[in-house]
């Protein structure tokens, strides 16, 4: 049954009923897919957010719906196929490979390359800007939504509602440089071929095994303390942030555009230290002080197009500190939110 804010879980009891909330969609989505000529493919399904974004297109509509990757980790191939979706093995940076793909009128693109850019810039940039650069001559008759970050964005006054689209870039470091550099791929192709999208610009997706949430809860949970120089951040549950990602597929622009993507409000990591402390019954331990900037993005467009998030912020404080509290899964992949520099 489609996902419905007035009957959300109390508590998120497993992993398996995790992926299965993250994997229900919503009428307005389920309307959307259905109005959208041609199949779906998915490129880099096997990052953090990919197989929720895949399983949830499948829920949503009766296309064909392909994920691509190296599928590396174990398992994931089988899980996916086992969900009514299509896998192919391939290297994007592969010519070969990507020419062997099928045509498919729809892409959303999520491969890229974070944690470790800084020791292997090389493969940071092959990963960002080169790897962007094929796939977008290579499906130029096709959509693509292409995941991207607010990290592009500079820092903006703390605490505000944050940059719009209409901010100019100035990313610092060279992951954030890295990742306006695939931008910039999409936006040549685009214009040259006419090629239809978005730039999918994301802070941050909250899924109760990581994020921005999950990362304060460990923290105060454990007694470890908690730098409050990147004082303010926006976050958006992963399930919003995928259908999200989704529903861009019928409002793309010629040529390919920017839009925010994250919750409506500007949250300080301050006061969700103190929410956590008193839904784990622990005191946080809290240093430094509030930087009168930090990444915030105003998602103002989104919210126009799409309507505010179903999931709201209490609801993910509670699943959080519930699911920690637990000892629930994690993914031991920090989102290091904190950091200011841009090096990760």
């Amino acid at each position: 049954m489609p996902l419905d804010p007035d009957d959300l879980p109390a508590t998120v009891g497993s992993v398996a009923e995790l992926d299965a909330l993250l994997a229900r969609p919503s009428q307005a989505l389920i309307d959307d897919l259905a109005r959208l000529d041609g199949d779906l493919m998915i490129l880099g399904v096997g990052g953090k957010m990919g197989p929720s974004l895949a399983r949830l297109a499948r829920a949503a509509c009766g296309k064909r719906v392909v994920a691509v990757a190296r599928f590396s980790e174990a398992g994931l191939r089988d899980e996916l196929e086992q969900n009514g979706i299509e896998t192919i093995s391939a290297d994007l940076l592969d010519r070969t490979a990507l020419a062997a793909l099928p045509d498919v009128r729809n892409i959303v693109f999520m491969a890229g390359h974070k944690f470790g850019a800084a020791a292997d810039p090389g493969l940071t940039w092959a990963m960002n800007v080169h790897m962007p650069a094929l796939v977008a001559e290579r499906f130029a008759a096709a959509r693509i939504v292409a995941f991207s970050t607010g990290c592009v964005y500079p820092f903006a006054h703390a605490p505000s509602a944050g940059c719009t689209e209409a901010v100019l870039p100035d990313p610092p470091g060279e992951y954030a440089m890295s990742c306006l550099g695939r931008e910039r791929m999409f936006q040549y192709f685009s214009k040259k071929y006419s090629t239809p999208g978005r730039l999918f610009r994301l802070n941050y997706a909250i899924d109760l095994r990581y994020g921005v949430l999950h990362d304060i809860a460990l923290k105060v949970r454990e007694g470890t303390p908690l730098d409050l120089a990147m004082g303010y951040v926006n976050v958006i549950w992963q399930g919003d942030a995928c259908a999200q990602a989704l529903r861009l597929l019928r409002h793309c622009t010629t040529p390919t555009s920017p839009i925010n993507i994250t919750g409506p409000q500007c949250l300080s990591v301050r006061a969700l230290a103190h929410e956590f402390a008193k839904r784990l019954g622990r005191a946080p331990v809290l240093t430094g002080e509030e930087a009168p900037s930090c990444w915030l993005n105003d998602s103002s467009e989104a919210t126009r197009l799409f309507g505010p998030p179903l999931v709201p912020l209490e609801r993910m404080l509670d699943w959080v500190a519930d699911w920690v509290a637990r000892g629930g899964q994690t993914l031991g992949k920090p989102t290091k939110f904190e950091v200011r520099s841009g090096v990760y």
